[in-house]
């Protein structure tokens, strides 16, 4: 017995000898990046073409720390604020940009803005598609706004228009005898149509069809004006669509035809010696100049993902990606107790969720507003239902003409399969004691009495809904409530109902922040990013996020992270201590 003990005596010093030298190893690789960081300072070359990758489609914005990443596309908020640093950047003459991941159009409002404005300050653009292989129109939207464009020969160019859908499980519900009890409020809020209709409803298809045909004018209108032709012209060429790239360029839609090593060629001989660098090494490498300087200091939330109650726990190595109410709730106190920051620039882009996160998170907007913080909101792709109900508060609202928004409304139920599970010979029992301690059962379905008791829940949140986005829009709640019900708009449609203050992109709220703190608009702010990054590996990540020689390193660490050793004592790291009603719009086209 005592040998016994003494043997895991041994083996429990050892292992944390183990995580011990592991992590003064860690440290060590650490002070040597940051040395050698300090003398290369970012490690870019003099002369340099950015390359921006938009063959797989990012998302909008991204908080999860990730240390030991790969090479990936940056996400949109990343290029924006590159793009604007890139266009002050002396040693930077362009960008390469490649498409084909079948962008929405709401993405490619946001980025194609961003390189009108990069050009703007002299640069050239020069982008490249080995074929616009998606039928929506976001690819060759962000294309237009290039100085010049490149498709492979007899390449597919397949670009032709919007559209949306939806699957609907009624009927097959039905045949397996489960029970979908689904209340909405109201007749637009077609995330509940999925589980209890066959087939589209009216009002929803009138939505849909709106939407829809909101995106393709935006884009048309957009494209006709970038490429200088007529929109009937740009009508024409799209509905020839599918095509083949030597279409395309009789139509000038595109302007060269070659294979990517031509383009590559094309766009280095518009700056003879300069090297090609990836758009997220240059992104990663300069993102501290965003935060310092001798402007104003503006807070800048970045919200993306589904709205969920506390606090997310995304871990060393990155994770999914919420706006978890603990954590956004934070940001805006934190935001509203520093004395340095004179205004709030919250970008949201979010189908919503929990309804008692979503209240959190307004609550604390308001408190900043209340303490003399102006907040204006910058809306992405996405901002409805629960994204709408964070946003109402805010001083002023910008979205760009394909955000979709509003979906005013509440979704809530469940679907019960009992009988479906008795079907295929699976027996289910819940026990409770309490009259409604089975309220949420997925075995038996709600009574009539927990029916209506749901249905009273609904009216309450969704008549509390409305009165918020009445007092915050300072809209009369008849006109909220003829414009609610669940529905989608587009932001060309949410700007004449008041949904909407002004319509554009990240730096057209940019422009509101400065009226709103009383400076001119050549005044630069300086951006302080909330929430702020938290444990010991994000504190790696920012110390060497100034430094390209360090990202060449950590990759190359990312190895030996890899090991099974190694990710055995960062599990052990990792382990060291440190709503049934929705507001929330999902039976919508991913953006």
């Amino acid at each position: 017995m005592i040998a016994f003990l003494r043997w895991t005596r041994d083996i429990a010093l050892g292992t944390l000898n183990g995580i011990v030298m592991f992590a003064f190893f860690v440290a060590l690789v650490v002070v040597a990046l940051l040395v050698v960081g300090l003398v290369e300072g970012d490690g870019l070359p003099g002369r340099m073409v950015l390359n921006l990758d938009l063959r797989t489609s990012p998302p909008d914005s991204s908080h999860a720390p990730n240390l030991f990443f790969e090479r990936r596309t940056p996400p949109v908020m990343d290029t924006v604020l590159a793009l604007d640093r890139a266009g002050r950047d002396s040693r930077v003459k362009g960008v390469f940009l490649q498409l084909g991941g079948g962008l929405s159009v709401a993405k490619a409002e946001e980025i194609g803005a961003a390189l009108m404005r990069f050009r703007a300050t002299g640069r050239f653009v020069v982008a490249y598609a080995q074929g616009f292989l998606d039928p929506g129109l976001g690819d060759y939207l962000t294309a237009a706004s290039a100085d010049e464009i490149w498709m492979e020969p007899k390449s597919p160019f397949s670009a032709a228009g919007t559209g949306a859908g939806a699957i609907f499980l009624r009927g097959l519900f039905d045949k397996v005898q489960a029970v979908p009890q689904m209340v909405k409020r109201a007749d637009y809020k077609s995330a509940a149509d999925m589980f209890m209709e066959k087939q589209m409803t009216a009002p929803d298809h009138l939505q849909t069809t709106a939407f829809v045909q909101s995106w393709y004018n935006s884009a048309v209108k957009a494209i006709a004006a970038e490429r200088k032709l007529a929109p009937t012209s740009v009508v024409a060429s799209l509905q020839a669509s599918p095509q083949f790239a030597e279409d395309a360029k009789r139509a000038r839609l595109i302007d060269r035809l070659g294979y990517d090593d031509e383009a590559r060629r094309g766009a280095r001989k518009r700056a003879p010696g300069a090297k090609l660098v990836a758009m997220a090494d240059y992104a990663r490498a300069t993102e501290d100049e965003g935060m310092v300087g001798r402007g104003p200091h503006v807070a800048l939330i970045e919200a993306s993902g589904d709205i969920v109650d506390g606090s997310a726990d995304h871990g060393s190595l990155g994770g999914s990606e919420v706006i978890a109410s603990d954590d956004y709730a934070g940001a805006f106190r934190k935001a509203r107790n520093d004395k340095s920051i004179k205004a709030i620039l919250f970008r949201i882009d979010s189908p919503g969720g929990s309804v008692t996160a979503s209240a959190q998170i307004l609550e604390a907007l308001q408190e900043a507003k209340a303490a003399g913080k102006p907040v204006i909101v910058s809306m992405g792709p996405l901002a409805a239902s629960g994204g709408y109900y964070v946003s109402c508060a805010a001083d002023k609202i910008v979205a760009e003409p394909a955000t979709l928004t509003g979906s005013i409304g509440v979704l809530t139920g469940k679907v019960s399969i009992g009988k479906t599970l008795a079907l295929i010979g699976v027996g289910a029992t819940d026990i409770g004691a309490g009259k409604n301690a089975l309220f949420d059962s997925g075995i038996e379905p709600y009574t009539p009495d927990q029916l209506a008791n749901l249905n009273m829940q609904a009216d309450v949140i969704y008549a509390d809904f409305k009165q918020k986005v009445a007092a915050g829009r300072k809209l009369p709640l008849s006109q909220v409530d003829n414009i609610a019900k669940g529905r989608v708009w587009t932001g060309a449609d949410a700007k004449p109902i008041g949904l909407v203050d002004q319509l554009g992109t990240f730096w057209t709220a940019v422009g509101e922040v400065k009226k709103a703190i009383g400076v001119s608009p050549d005044v630069r702010l300086v951006f302080k990013q909330y929430p702020e990054k938290e444990g010991f590996f994000a504190a790696v990540a920012d110390l060497l996020s100034g430094s390209a020689v360090g990202v060449r390193a950590v990759e190359g660490l990312s190895t030996l992270i890899e090991t099974p050793a190694a990710r055995e004592v960062i599990g052990a790291l990792e382990e060291t201590p440190r709503d049934p009603v929705r507001l929330r719009a999902t039976n919508l086209p991913a953006q």
